[in-house]
């Protein structure tokens, strides 16, 4: 998942961003909504995390610019982040388009709790376990497993993967059976950051395979695009 953070405190957006990393999400940041905007109307992002408190124009505007036809991700989640703690800022902010608001401070594990509660509900999901045939991928537990067999039999497995095999399977799971494009992919491996090349997909490509095809998941390949998750069919 790709997102994009909006705040003009450096620490507090290191921080941030460094959680939000350590979950395996790709982040690209911003200090400013002037810059912010010029990014949105040509790159897309999965969510946004927007400071109210930006300086000249400030994340209410953004949030309101953000939602027009022009802008590469009109539809994104927005999760707000303010200190301000006054009725009426919130109102104004939900109406101007966000789904989501947090005041200043607050605990990681909230802000990624609502995260993933505002990707569910674009994508949406109904619950926090994304799920393929025998696969299943627990999003808020960060657990990995497939499930064999049914009522008192069923046997469970958990697959180890690591933070960019996890976020390849997490982004084929939330498009099938449609194929997710390698572009895409590459996207949510990493953002602005470029210490990976276009081949690094294939390579987490071909991990998971190994680790998914034993138990009759299949990722094949569609020329010219990407990746799609298929079952398959029992010898």
């Amino acid at each position: 998942m790709r997102l994009l953070l909006v705040e003009d405190d450096v620490m507090v957006a290191s921080g941030i961003k460094l959680g939000l990393t350590d979950a395996g999400y790709a982040v690209d940041w911003v200090g400013s909504g002037e810059r912010a905007e010029e990014v949105l109307r040509a790159e897309s992002f999965d969510a946004a995390i927007i400071d109210i408190g930006l300086p000249a124009m400030d994340g209410l505007e953004l949030t309101r610019r953000l939602r027009r036809s022009d802008m590469a991700s009109p539809s994104m989640p927005v999760l707000i982040l303010t200190a301000r703690d006054a009725l009426h800022d919130r109102v104004q902010g939900l109406d101007l388009g966000a789904d989501d608001y947090m005041v200043k401070p607050f605990e990681l594990p909230e802000l990624l709790a609502r995260l993933r509660a505002l990707l569910r509900r674009s994508q949406a999901a109904t619950t926090a376990v994304l799920s393929f045939g025998p696969l299943e991928l627990d999003t808020a537990g960060r657990r990995a497993s497939v499930r064999h067999g049914h009522g008192e039999h069923v046997i469970e497995q958990v697959i180890e993967l690591g933070p960019r095999e996890w976020t390849v399977l997490e982004y084929l799971l939330i498009n099938a059976p449609k194929p997710a494009s390698k572009d895409k992919l590459l996207q949510a491996l990493t953002g602005w950051d470029k210490e990976i090349t276009p081949n690094a997909v294939e390579v987490y490509v071909s991990r998971l395979r190994g680790k998914l095809e034993p138990h009759g998941v299949a990722l094949r390949s569609i020329r010219g695009f990407g990746y799609r998750l298929e079952l398959q069919q029992a010898a």
